[in-house]
């Protein structure tokens, strides 16, 4: 299990999970515990570490297919809880395809920083200034 010094390094592995389509450095980035919550754009509360990893291998399996780009991410750290808020752009073959909202809360325990909660929703009113195209794998 890779230890996450700060709740940034955990969200850049999560979102590099996602774009690689890694189930492995997925779970890695999670908490194993059964108190991780994860809710999906447009889906249902998922409640317990094997009902978040059932999604993501579903989500997963389709393979490499989005780039995401975060940006207006605001940080609030409490001892060992920290909360970002954040707008996810989502590219696929170099355009932006939509922007979601999303709240990643990470915890602090004796194996670092870990991801206990994802919520995301699409975003109701974008910002006007689209954020550049990503420029190939990072």
């Amino acid at each position: 299990m890779r230890a996450y010094d700060s709740p940034e390094q955990a969200e850049a592995a999560f979102y590099d999970a996602f774009e690689r389509a890694d189930l492995d450095a997925m779970r890695d980035v999670w908490a194993d515990d059964r108190h991780v919550c994860c809710i999906h754009p447009g889906g249902e509360r998922l409640d317990g570490v094997a009902a978040v990893m059932d999604s993501w291998a579903a989500i997963l399996a389709q393979g490499p297919v989005l780039r995401v780009r975060i940006s207006h991410r605001r940080t609030r750290v409490s001892g060992d809880l920290a909360v970002h808020v954040l707008r996810e752009n989502l590219y696929s073959d170099g355009a932006l395809r939509g922007i979601v909202l999303a709240t990643n809360v990470y915890r602090r325990d004796e194996n670092g920083w870990r991801m206990v909660l994802h919520h995301a929703a699409p975003d109701p009113s974008p910002p006007e200034i689209e954020p550049p195209a990503p420029a190939g794998v990072h």
